[in-house]
């Protein structure tokens, strides 16, 4: 039984953390940490756990009673407790966070895509989670990377539901202004912008274009959509073929023949990609649930090969068409 403790727990990346946990068949919860909800129920926090979990939050981090610990911190906050707290050199971690995605000298931290890294991963101690965009957009663009077709720069676009910013209110993200809205935010400056980079780099051996990326803030809870158009004259078949050869042994990650919507993956861990050509410009669509294989979905998937399991244990999720 791998011992598990959360950092952060009382977050949207906590609450979905916890809800797969508590049904995995070979992971206990020993510690939720919450600062601001210590002592209170889990379940009043994260209400869809009523009636399923009995945990309480904790002020408290007994390190030395846990196998692996989540950082489910904001951007930044991963680091800075590194800094003030030691955590056993036996404990894994598996850090949510944006702080070690970066290759940079001293970083040991394994870059947790199991589409490109899973054997990195298998042997890793510490693995950053990629980012949610990230992982959609590479998902869509790494099968384009290993047959050498990223040769001029990318133009990507991406919608992502209101849970990608977290569970803290803004003035874009409550209901009224949301509700029926749509927004560009970062456009050409996303923070994910450098892991894309990185790991098409790492397929397609060199990489020296722009990825034009574009984010849009979307009228919905969770999910991300994304559009992906590479120029190339190769053939689409071809193309298409490459595609189902890169992904054939992957897990959650597929490739469909025809078009594909954002509702065949909201819920769960997979990874949908489609193809279409129109002259010399290749389409590509990708979709994931963004707090799932874009977050704590794909960190359990992470813990699973970590630990020698079965990667899809206590990730056994169904899409609903409705």
């Amino acid at each position: 039984m791998i011992r598990v403790g959360i950092l952060g727990a009382a977050g949207y990346t906590g609450g979905e953390l916890i809800r797969l946990l508590i049904n995995h068949p070979e992971a206990e919860i020993v510690f939720a940490n919450s600062e601001s909800n210590a002592d209170n129920p889990v379940a009043e926090v994260h209400e869809g756990l009523y009636g399923d979990c009995d945990l309480k939050f904790t002020s408290e981090m007994p390190f030395n009673e846990v196998d692996v610990v989540f950082f489910c911190f904001g951007h930044g906050k991963s680091e800075a407790f590194l800094r003030e707290h030691t955590i056993p050199e036996n404990v894994k971690i598996i850090d949510l966070a944006q702080d070690f995605r970066l290759a940079a000298p001293g970083n040991d931290y394994v870059y947790g895509l199991p589409e490109i890294n899973r054997e990195k991963i298998a042997k890793a101690q510490h693995v950053a989670n990629p980012g949610c965009f990230a992982t959609c957009i590479q998902l869509g663009l790494l099968p384009a990377a290993s047959m050498g077709l990223l040769t001029e720069d990318v133009a990507v676009n991406a919608i992502t539901g209101s849970t990608g910013a977290g569970q803290k209110p803004t003035s874009t993200t409550h209901f009224s202004w949301r509700m029926g809205n749509m927004s560009i935010y970062k456009a050409f400056s996303h923070q994910h912008v450098p892991e894309i980079k990185q790991s098409l780099r790492q397929v397609q051996g060199q990489l020296d274009v722009d990825i034009d990326f574009i984010p849009y803030r979307g009228d919905f809870a969770r999910g991300i959509f994304a559009t992906e158009v590479v120029k190339t004259d190769k053939p689409l078949e071809e193309i298409v073929e490459g595609y189902k050869a890169f992904y054939k042994d992957a897990r959650f990650t597929h490739y469909v023949d025809k078009a594909i919507d954002m509702k065949q993956v909201v819920n769960t861990n997979k990874a949908l990609v489609h193809c279409d050509k129109f002259g010399d410009k290749l389409l590509i669509t990708s979709t994931i649930d963004n707090l799932l294989k874009g977050a704590v979905g794909q960190a359990v998937q992470n813990m699973n090969i970590m630990f020698g399991l079965d990667e899809a244990a206590g990730l056994n999720l169904k899409s609903s068409a409705f």
